[in-house]
């Protein structure tokens, strides 16, 4: 081994810590602080637009932070196999939250939202069926939170 190779490795453990808590502060600063701020500042479809934006970007940060902690898991030589099993699980179970909202929920909540109209989905006969939409997108990001947590507490 290289002296480069070793001192990179020598900061694995920091940066996976880094890149947990980098993509575990994203979603609870969104999910629990600017989303609700937002909401209580800001009319309803309006918040909705903004909200929607911000889930957008945190979707790409949570793929571009799945992506890059899978890899730093992998080159991490100070981990054993059983713990770097439980790492990759914990990535790929957020991951697959992300993909859950991102791919499935967020356009079908979008397509309620637009056929609705001006009047806002609240006034609309969609109103349930987006209600119950967005039940379970709060509960995918409720996963993913303590699953984040669980990510910054164990990679280090």
């Amino acid at each position: 081994m290289t002296r480069l190779q070793g001192r990179l490795q020598g900061h694995l453990p920091s940066a996976r810590l880094l890149v947990a808590a980098l993509w575990a502060g994203a979603l609870w600063v969104l999910g629990y602080i600017a989303a609700p701020a937002v909401f209580a500042s800001v009319s309803g479809p309006v918040a909705g637009d903004i909200v929607g934006a911000f889930l957008r970007r945190l979707a790409w940060l949570s793929f571009a932070c799945a992506a890059l902690m899978l890899v730093l898991v992998r080159l991490s030589p100070d981990l054993q196999a059983g713990r770097r099993r439980y790492l990759s699980l914990l990535v790929l179970a957020m991951l697959a939250c992300a993909l859950v909202m991102y791919v499935g929920l967020q356009p079908a909540m979008a397509a309620l939202r637009e056929a609705a109209g001006p009047g806002g989905v609240r006034t609309s006969p969609l109103w349930t069926q987006f209600a119950v939409m967005h039940g379970v997108s709060q509960l995918f990001h409720l996963i993913e939170s303590v699953l984040a947590a669980l990510l910054v507490l164990k990679s280090r």
